[in-house]
């Protein structure tokens, strides 16, 4: 089955385009190159798991549809995995914000520190894990794996217009019943009383319901508390994870487990206190680099979307060997032109070797 999220690549970019003129002609800036990048290369890396792993999360399901408890089938398997879905990616989510274990999973779609479609891509490449839990229900109610899986997708391309600055409030019954952009631009923001609010994919009912709905007032300030201030997807990816081991032995006692369960908020009181930060004026993290670079980094990743769209539609037909090899290609390009846009000292060697190393990869594979 060719997913939809793989054949939407062209209008994802179809519309971060036109996202770009209409800010130009409002005379808005919604796009820095180097976030922008980031964004995409955290959403490429994430497609990259899912084109090696997707089919073992797909059998724990369909082992489990084979349990099931119920059989549905027509309309009604349809109405069920929607607001099934719906209802369970609601509470996907705001564990995700509420659990230092599932957050770990979820920060790297809230890092960027601007608001745009590009950020609807930034996607972490532990989602998939995190959330099949939370969605297994489905499969033992008797949701067929198909209608599952066409479901989810349609979903996730809901979610992706939601993140713009452009489209103003919407009033009447809309902004009851559908997740809307100035809903999701609460829930992207780090002003203090927004945290944790609006959780909803394709309906905002669930927030509204369950009290963790609240209305866009004042101006969003984008990002995570504590900034990346990296354009390396693979930091970017597992910052999180490695934050929670460091603290694993930095804590006391039972502590130790606590800390993967508990809010990524709470403060131990035994540990020192991070200095507070006006995030309000915080300065968004970029670096300067010169068209030059900026021109390479283009070009170079015109070529690795190639590639990507490539394994994300042809995985099932490529070769084990060759899909691993390409994707660790791939993850490989996206580190090192996050390293040059970064002006790391390392990055350009490390460019030149992974160049080289795909084309020897290359010849031996078609040899």
């Amino acid at each position: 089955m060719i997913e939809p999220i793989a054949l939407s690549i062209p209008g994802f970019f179809a519309a971060m385009g036109v996202e770009q003129l209409v800010a130009r002609r409002r005379g808005v800036k919604v796009y820095r190159f180097t976030d922008s990048i980031t964004d995409l290369s955290c959403g490429v890396s994430s497609q990259l798991e899912v084109a090696l792993v997707t089919a073992v999360r797909i059998a724990i399901y369909v082992w489990l549809y084979g349990h099931r408890a119920l059989t549905l089938e027509g309309w009604s398997a349809w109405v069920v995995a929607f607001f099934g879905v719906d209802f369970l990616y609601y509470w996907w989510h705001r564990a995700s914000h509420e659990v230092n274990f599932f957050w770990a999973a979820h920060v790297v779609h809230h890092q960027s520190e601007d608001y745009n479609l590009a950020v609807a891509l930034r996607q972490s490449i532990t989602t998939g894990w995190s959330s099949l839990p939370f969605y297994l229900p489905l499969a033992w109610l008797g949701v067929p794996v198909h209608v599952f899986l066409i479901v989810h997708s349609l979903s996730t391309l809901y979610q992706f217009w939601i993140h713009t600055r452009l489209v103003k409030k919407i009033g009447g019954p809309l902004d009851w019943v559908l997740n809307l952009p100035h809903h999701h631009r609460v829930h992207h923001a780090i002003n203090p009383h927004y945290l944790d609010k609006n959780y909803g994919a394709t309906l905002i009912v669930w927030d509204r319901l369950f009290g963790t709905y609240i209305d866009e007032e004042e101006e969003c300030v984008y990002g995570i508390t504590t900034q990346l201030a990296s354009f390396n997807p693979i930091w970017a990816q597992f910052h999180y994870w490695i934050e929670l081991v460091q603290k694993t032995f930095t804590l006391r006692g039972l502590d130790r487990a606590r800390v993967w369960l508990v809010s990524p908020a709470y403060k131990f009181s035994y540990l020192p206190k991070p200095a507070p930060v006006d995030l309000a004026n915080r300065p968004k993290f970029d670096v300067e680099v010169s068209s030059k670079t900026k021109l390479y980094v283009r070009i170079q990743y015109v070529v690795l979307l190639l590639l990507t769209s490539g394994v994300m539609l042809g995985k099932t037909a490529i070769p084990w060997a060759a899909l691993v090899v390409g994707c660790l290609s791939i993850a490989g390009g996206l580190t090192s032109l996050g390293a040059l846009l970064e002006k790391k000292r390392w990055a350009w060697p490390l460019e030149l070797g992974r160049i080289g190393t795909t084309v020897v990869a290359t010849v031996l594979l078609l040899g």
